[in-house]
């Protein structure tokens, strides 16, 4: 099976998460394999060369510009649990870029979030940080961890209900992350009192449709505590993402169309 994108000719014949679309032409063998080994042989192989064919990283920009900060300057009592810097994520294994459990965002996305902080202060919360800026090279890193369709150690923690083939086709991962431009980031809240976590109904980096913040299938309580993270942000200029409650950009972001891979050092 050959398929021509529209805006990148000659690209292999899958490739999901960039919003191109693809004229396809399915040779006859193709297209009279039964839907068994296609699952099995045709897709999983075409998806490996996609992913290994993609520029993921190779037209990221690697100077880190003065514009960039570490949040624990402006935010300093956040709490800063950067699951990338350790195993406790879905590809199982510390992520390639992160050498160190820091959070960098623009100084514009910083400032905004300086001002979350302190409305969430007043009500008696906090945040707890798991991502913000994103090495392009920690996002191939992702991508290749899901070309690997053997891999599924983390399954029933991050991916129960999805098939691990269709985690690109169903938006979870993604050839570029809008985390590499520098004003993304993802977080929870906690109660300053307890230092509990707010019950959000699913934890970080569940790739479920359970995790999308207007799910009907968390409870009304737990519902309340997305919309009251969301209202935090929407206050102060960051927008959500449809499918992670946990996951904000900020609207008027100053790299828009750029993508970086300095290290988190």
């Amino acid at each position: 099976m050959l398929c021509t994108s529209r805006d990148t000719p000659a690209l292999p014949p899958v490739f999901f998460g960039a919003g191109r679309s693809y004229d396809c032409a399915p040779s006859p063998a193709i297209r009279a394999m039964p839907s068994f080994l296609m699952d099995r042989l045709v897709k999983p192989a075409a998806l490996a060369l996609s992913i290994a064919g993609l520029p993921l990283a190779a037209d990221a920009r690697t100077d880190r510009p003065a514009l960039f900060v570490d949040v624990a300057t402006l935010v300093p009592d956040a709490v800063f649990d950067v699951r990338y810097f350790s195993s406790d994520n879905f590809v199982g294994t510390r992520v390639d870029g992160y050498g160190a459990a820091r959070c960098f965002l623009t100084r514009p996305a910083a400032e905004a979030l300086a001002a979350v902080a302190a409305e969430a202060k007043a009500a008696g919360l906090g945040l707890r940080l798991f991502d913000c800026y994103r090495p392009a090279r920690a996002v191939a890193h992702f991508a290749r961890w899901a070309s690997d369709l053997a891999d599924t150690r983390t399954k029933a923690a991050f991916y129960p209900d999805v098939d691990k083939k269709d985690l690109f086709a169903e938006g979870y991962i993604a050839a570029r992350s809008g985390h590499s431009r520098g004003s993304t980031l993802d977080l929870t809240l906690f109660d300053r009192a307890t230092g509990a976590d707010l019950d959000m109904g699913t934890p970080f980096d569940l790739f479920s449709p359970r995790s999308w913040p207007g799910s009907d299938a968390v409870t009304r309580a737990q519902k309340a505590n997305r919309d009251r993270l969301a209202g935090f942000m929407a206050r102060h200029g960051f927008q959500p993402f449809d499918k992670e409650w946990w996951h904000f950009t900020l609207k008027a972001e100053p790299f828009p169309d750029t993508y970086f891979d300095f290290p988190i050092e």
